[in-house]
């Protein structure tokens, strides 16, 4: 086995805990979680492609990617603290109401 088979490997394994992540756990905290250990699981397979075609254009990609990723955790952290005030807790299924 190559090493790039053992870090796709790995990369589709850190993906997957954080599909299940996601998707199983009730707090919304926990979810964000789950949605960055997803963005680290493509971040591998980005720099392991990069790597295997020897170019940085997965490198590169890999930095916009993480530039987004704590864009979007700082706003959605801020959101649940908002949330946390207005309701008292961080649970996903008290938020159902707030739907358009």
């Amino acid at each position: 086995m190559t090493t790039a088979h053992l870090i796709l490997m790995v990369a589709a394994f850190v993906f997957s805990i954080g599909a299940l992540t996601f998707f199983m756990k009730r707090s919304a905290v926990v979810a964000l979680m789950g949605v960055e250990l997803m963005l680290n699981g493509v971040n591998l397979i980005l720099v392991e492609a990069g790597q295997l075609h020897h170019n940085a254009q997965g490198t590169s990609l890999v930095l916009f990617v993480i530039l987004v990723a704590a864009a979007e955790a700082a706003l959605a952290l801020s959101i649940f603290v908002i949330l946390y005030r207005k309701y008292g807790t961080l649970t996903l299924e008290n938020y159902r109401s707030l739907k358009g």
